[in-house]
């Protein structure tokens, strides 16, 4: 696998893809770390770029838009706005035109946190309209619940079940998101659910884990071929045209 940051500078090709983790620095429960979302969002890039032809890991985006969250200790939040403005910038300077060094066809956003969908979404459409090649990835798991529940945790029990404090699983509220979604919006998630969970925890396994994250792989990496696919021809700032 190609990692951006173990490399020198004469050592990044051209013709590359950059795959960028973004995750989220917040509670997710008393029995999930803080850095919930970024590892998940890490460990499925790091999967899809040892699958990806000429795909290159970026150091990932740690923390994001996590308003709803903010009355848990620890949660660190940018905001939608300044997320757009950071997403944006970054994929500038790995796409930059104007006759500057620009060794990356496209981008791919691997997003793992469902509050930077809005500035994922900003931030591509600029950049789109922009001409540069951006692909914004959000994983979808069906049937799986919204927040430090069985899915999240299934997922660390096989990512890193160390980080995981058994101890301490317990259910949060149940309601499903379109039902509490306003309220969440309008006084964060405490209002809802006043331990932090979305979902019910203590049914979570390595094994349910493992199949999920290897679903997600696949995903990515069909959608990332799809988007490759359609960019044969289409033309990048920096005069070079997209590759397949």
């Amino acid at each position: 696998m190609s990692t951006l940051a173990d490399l020198t500078w004469t050592e990044v090709a051209e013709g590359h893809l950059l795959v960028v983790p973004l995750g989220s620095c917040e509670q997710h429960g008393p029995h999930l770390p803080l850095d919930t979302d970024t590892r998940i969002a890490v460990a499925l890039a790091t999967a899809a770029v040892d699958r990806l032809a000429g795909a290159v890991l970026a150091p990932p985006v740690a923390i994001g838009a996590s308003g709803e969250h903010q009355s848990f200790p620890g949660t660190l939040s940018i905001g939608t706005a300044a997320l757009t403005e950071v997403l944006v910038e970054l994929v500038r300077s790995a796409l930059p035109g104007e006759g500057l060094p620009g060794p990356f066809d496209g981008v791919v956003l691997v997003n793992g946190h469902g509050g930077n969908v809005d500035a994922t979404a900003a931030a591509v459409g600029r950049l789109t309209t922009e001409g540069r090649a951006v692909l914004a990835w959000h994983p979808q798991v069906p049937g799986g619940d919204s927040h430090a529940g069985r899915t999240e945790t299934s997922l660390l029990l096989h990512l890193d079940p160390t980080a995981v404090r058994t101890d301490r699983l317990e259910p949060g509220s149940t309601a499903r998101w379109r039902e509490i979604r306003d309220v969440v919006v309008r006084d964060g998630l405490v209002a809802v659910s006043p331990n932090g969970v979305l979902g019910d925890p203590r049914p979570a396994s390595d094994a349910e884990g493992a199949a999920v994250f290897a679903d997600l792989v696949d995903g990515l990496v069909a959608a990332v071929d799809r988007w490759r696919g359609s960019l044969s021809g289409v033309s990048d700032p920096t005069g070079r045209s997209g590759r397949s």
